[in-house]
């Protein structure tokens, strides 16, 4: 079910980016918008690799463990990035809701998929939902900041 509606997520980014590329307001779209895709793209992909035949939980928790680090790698470089943009940016301000869900609580997700790949083999029952609880973070971080990304972009700063 997660998988499927992050995949359903994704397909929507790609058609509201499409939609909004003619407006002239560009702040840091991109890297919202990828970010977001991103979130969206983890759920599916650790989705369809839990539901995967494995005959043992080892190799699924590799993979989730992997995904898992190689998004903290991302939140961090997220954050040099971000605040390089805001030496330059003059229009936008991030307040402290969007350092929140942009930074925060994605590394949050992303800390506990590894902490909980690593957890599959000794106790898979408590790890799997450790491992449930951030693929639907991720959806959830991921619906909140599209949606605030097409507000941006429609109504303008500060809404």
């Amino acid at each position: 079910m997660t998988g499927s509606s992050a995949a359903a997520l994704t397909g929507l980014m790609f058609i509201v980016i499409t939609l909004l590329a003619q407006k002239e307001r560009q702040h840091n779209i991109s890297t919202v918008s990828t970010l977001t895709v991103l979130h969206f793209a983890a759920a599916l992909l650790i989705s369809a690799n839990l539901v995967a035949p494995w005959r043992s939980l080892l190799g699924a928790g590799v993979l989730v463990a992997i995904l898992g680090i190689v998004g903290i790698g991302y939140q961090f470089r997220l954050f040099a990035v971000a605040r390089e943009a805001a030496r330059h940016e003059t229009d936008y301000v991030p307040d402290l809701s969007d350092r929140i869900w942009y930074t925060i609580l994605p590394l949050a997700a992303y800390a506990a998929l590894a902490a909980g790949a690593f957890g599959l083999v000794a106790a898979p029952g408590l790890a799997l939902f450790v491992v449930a609880a951030a693929v639907i973070s991720l959806i959830f971080i991921g619906i909140r900041n599209a949606w605030d990304l097409v507000t941006f972009i429609t109504v303008g700063p500060g809404s």
